[in-house]
């Protein structure tokens, strides 16, 4: 939105929020590039600008989350509240002793403020998320296995 003039990010910034509301990604990444095109004709800054991590933030739409989660996962309000709390506990310790300093504070706010924090929306489909999390990680350590295997055999001849 940097890239151009006030006029142009509102129309845009309005035509982007609804790209990444399409509920498929196939759509939401259809719609990016349309905007993609139209942004190249006259500003080619902000339309490679779009296309850095594209992949990354149509990320929820590859995954196909329940719209709930979706909507909750869709910003970074879920982890913005944690540090905030968190940042109470650490924000005015000006030298950490050691590693292990950090992680025991960090590991004793967390467990103070979780009483304080709220249920992200569709959390019961948290678990359908982490399934489908352990399948694209099997499916990449899968490809990376055979391609470990190849080489060794490859070495090995």
């Amino acid at each position: 939105m940097a890239y151009l003039d006030e006029a142009q990010q509102v129309v845009f910034r309005r035509r982007l929020q609804e790209a990444y509301v399409k509920t498929t990604y196939k759509e939401a990444k259809a719609a990016v590039m349309k905007l993609h095109q139209e942004l190249e004709g006259f500003n080619s800054s902000a339309a490679n600008s779009l296309l850095e991590g594209l992949e990354e933030t149509l990320t929820i739409h590859h995954l196909g989350l329940s719209p709930e989660l979706s909507r909750s996962l869709g910003t970074t309000n879920c982890i913005e509240g944690v540090m905030s709390q968190l940042g109470a506990y650490t924000d005015k310790v000006d030298r950490w002793r050691d590693g292990n300093q950090i992680l025991r504070w960090t590991a004793m706010a967390l467990v103070d403020i979780e009483p304080r924090l709220q249920r992200i929306h569709g959390y019961g489909y948290l678990k359908v998320l982490r399934y489908k999390l352990q399948e694209i990680v099997g499916q990449r350590s899968g490809v990376n296995q055979a391609k470990i295997e190849k080489v060794s055999l490859v070495e090995a001849a």
